[in-house]
């Protein structure tokens, strides 16, 4: 039986959605390491297993599918994505009505319905590692789909929507990532110079309570699924240290060079923290993280620094206190501040987040003022978006409620560019105006400019971050 995992490109001219952390259109490719676990997952079990990432030719798609001969086509799926993926469902039946596609990610987990378009279409929901091997298995035997936990299927004309399965207890027990299907595909990091690039994920979700936060597509499917039964965030999955460790030695058999980590947080405290970055030390590996203000101390700043950390990437989303307090965000102005300031003391490259309109106390005035903090404190980039509120986020019910969101229903948007939400007092379009303000302000500003040009190895290092830049900018 052979299976393949798809990535298709996007059919209507625009950049193609972005599906690692699954909010944003692609403004440099990330490899997305939960559907290649899931891939390694099913070679582990000896099945055959292809994997396409073909995300810029839309010609080329097509003939590789009218050329192709699978018995099971997987895709992971985020809310910008579902028209393109279903554009693909459609291409797939032209030239194989009686194949298998199953769907992962966010979108099938909340949308599950848009999916199910026959018999030969399954939408895996939540934390899809085991299910998606269990259901293979099963489509192989001619099994029974009633049994499988995590799964919703069309049956005899019908929706079903299987229970929800458990959660992973024990991270250590999934193989590493099959990174062998993209290593001939130069991914980079504009904020890590070295190549070759890789990412890797430590643990998974967040356990804070913040209104509106999506951190990745995992997490959300994830979220999605544990809410919808226990009405409440999942915990935490960590894997070992030992694992971690297992994994950086592996890379760094195989020559990589720079490493990010995509935990939704990778700082949880000294102990974990300071075997990893060891392992990231004796190898020479320059890496970069995301992490919260408050687990920012003076002595994690210099670990961070002796480890050859090359950014951390920190979100605040706004320097005012009233509107930290109202999204939960369990910060302050005060600890933003001198979690940079320990940063810097120390060297190490701080890339900023910042989320406009995430509260109804946002105002122009605030916006202006987080530019004007931002510009203070001298950090290496800043990323500015405006929130969505996304289905299954406490911000999703409160801007519905309140009659914020434009058409009273959330659709997926680049949280980059576009606003779908109206305050009383601020539109979606003075928020998507003061978007490309700040962005304009810090990102062509002279200091950022000069402090840029001075990290670039090549000239084809220049040239991509130019690419990125119009990107993020113009789209």
């Amino acid at each position: 039986m052979r299976i393949t995992f798809l990535v298709p490109p996007s059919f209507n001219h625009q950049q193609p959605a972005e599906r690692t952390a699954g909010c944003t259109s692609v403004v440099y490719p990330m490899p997305n390491l939960y559907e290649l676990t899931v891939a390694a997952c099913l070679e582990r079990e000896n099945y055959e297993v292809d994997y396409r990432f073909i995300w810029t030719k839309t010609a080329d798609f097509e003939y590789f599918i009218s050329k192709d001969d699978s018995h099971i086509y997987i895709i992971w799926s985020v809310n910008l994505a579902i028209p393109t993926d279903l554009h693909v469902t459609q291409l797939i039946r032209r030239y194989h009505p009686l194949c298998d596609i199953l769907f992962l990610g966010p979108a099938p987990t909340y949308f599950t319905d848009q999916f199910l378009l026959d018999e030969h279409s399954f939408a895996v929901r939540g934390e899809p590692d085991l299910t998606t091997v269990e259901l293979v298995k099963c489509i192989e035997n001619q099994g029974n789909f009633a049994l499988i936990d995590g799964i919703s299927f069309l049956q005899n004309g019908q929706i079903i929507h299987n229970p929800s399965r458990e959660l992973i207890q024990n991270l250590d027990e999934l193989p590493f990532p099959a990174r062998h299907f993209i290593a001939h595909f130069p991914f980079s990091n504009p904020k890590l110079k070295q190549m070759p690039y890789t990412a890797v994920v430590t643990s998974r979700n967040c356990p804070y309570s913040c209104i509106y936060c999506v951190p990745s597509s995992l997490t959300f499917a994830r979220e999605i699924e544990y809410k919808s039964v226990h009405h409440c965030k999942p915990p935490v999955g960590f894997r070992s240290v030992e694992n971690v460790v297992e994994e950086i030695e592996l890379l760094a058999s195989q020559g990589y060079k720079a490493i990010a980590f995509l935990d939704d947080n990778f700082i949880w405290n000294e102990k974990r923290l300071i075997p990893i970055a060891d392992a990231m030390k004796r190898h020479g590996i320059r890496w970069g993280c995301q992490a919260r203000v408050d687990a920012i101390t003076e002595n994690i700043a210099k670990i961070l620094a002796d480890s050859h950390c090359q950014f951390v990437d920190l979100g605040v989303e706004s320097f005012d206190d009233d509107i930290l307090k109202f999204i939960h965000k369990k910060i302050t102005r005060k600890q933003i501040i001198e979690s940079i300031r320990f940063l810097n003391q120390y060297k190490v490259p701080v890339k900023l987040n910042i989320l406009i309109g995430t509260s109804p106390l946002e105002t122009k005035e605030t916006i202006k003022n987080t530019l004007r903090e931002v510009k203070k404190l001298k950090v290496s980039q800043v990323m500015f978006n405006i929130v969505s509120p996304f289905p299954g986020t406490e911000f999703y019910q409160m801007a519905k409620d309140n009659h914020w969101i434009e058409g009273d229903e959330y659709r997926p948007t680049d949280v980059q560019r576009h606003s779908i939400l109206n305050y009383p007092h601020l539109s979606s379009q003075e928020m998507e105006k003061l978007l490309f303000r700040n962005n304009l302000f810090f990102f062509l500003s002279p200091r950022f400019i000069v402090r840029q040009l001075g990290k670039f190895h090549s000239f084809k290092d220049f040239t991509c971050a130019l690419k990125a830049l119009k990107i993020k900018l113009f789209g």
